[in-house]
């Protein structure tokens, strides 16, 4: 199984659609078998979406994560992990032992700061609260 984690500093990021970094994990029987940092090739959830599948990615931690961006990985066949904090390592850990706390009704919520403005789809998130 693949798993990738939006990451930065060594903790997971926390607007998927901005995401520039994933660490992606292989893994086995319940351990970890390889890691790599991969830079991503777009922004917005259609071209991160895409970039997991063409990457064989079977599960994707996260943070926050809009509505389009849900239904793009649920379309690609991605299982979402989102709303989880702190590091990336130790998520995938308590991942695989079953024991990941993440949220499953997690949205995104950025919107309303600086000079992002629902609905023009700049980020990637189409706006979504």
């Amino acid at each position: 199984m693949r798993i990738a984690v939006t990451f930065e500093n060594g903790n997971i990021y926390q607007h998927f659609g901005h995401t520039e970094t994933f660490k992606f994990y292989d893994t086995e029987n319940g351990d970890i078998t390889n890691f790599s940092l991969v830079k991503t090739n777009g922004e917005g959830h259609g071209a991160l979406s895409s970039f997991l599948l063409q990457n064989h990615v079977d599960v994707l931690i996260c943070g926050g994560i809009g509505a389009g961006a849900k239904n793009a990985l649920e379309d690609a066949g991605i299982k979402l992990y989102g709303g989880v904090t702190g590091s990336a390592d130790s998520a995938v850990i308590a991942f695989l032992a079953g024991k990941l706390q993440f949220n499953p009704a997690v949205k995104c919520d950025h919107h309303h700061e600086g000079e992002h403005h629902c609905g023009e789809n700049k980020h990637g998130c189409g706006g979504n609260d």
